[in-house]
């Protein structure tokens, strides 16, 4: 079965630290392009952070330093480490894989939500 499955998600407060983690089934994980997006409610999805399957990483300017995206593909998992969080961080978090050649595919998580709020 093909899924991501994000998790993590939870209540902080502004400065503190959020660790989510996303793990693939039923994708070639390891040659897979991966990133973590995010939609606050009433806007459009972002791009949060992306890491390439060569290990080549970008980042949205709002949370360069702030964040770090990472990869296992011994463990077919992605994680987004958050420091520093801040209230306009509070989103909806999704883990993605793609690949452009083939075997193509755009698989998507559900989703994590994640409020900054004291």
């Amino acid at each position: 079965q093909v899924q991501l499955v994000e998790s993590g998600g939870d209540l902080v407060q502004p400065g503190g630290s959020l660790r989510l983690s996303c793990a693939a089934s039923g994708i070639p994980f390891s040659i897979s392009d991966v990133g973590w997006y995010r939609q606050a409610p009433g806007k459009q999805r972002e791009l949060v952070a992306a890491l390439t399957r060569g290990f080549i990483t970008t980042y949205a300017d709002s949370v360069k330093g702030r964040f770090t995206i990472s990869r296992d593909n011994g463990k077919n998992t992605m994680d987004l480490q958050m420091n520093s969080l801040k209230p306009e961080d509070t989103a909806t978090y999704y883990c993605n894989a793609r690949r452009d050649a083939l075997p193509r595919y755009d698989v998507w998580g559900q989703g994590t939500e994640v409020t900054v709020s004291s």
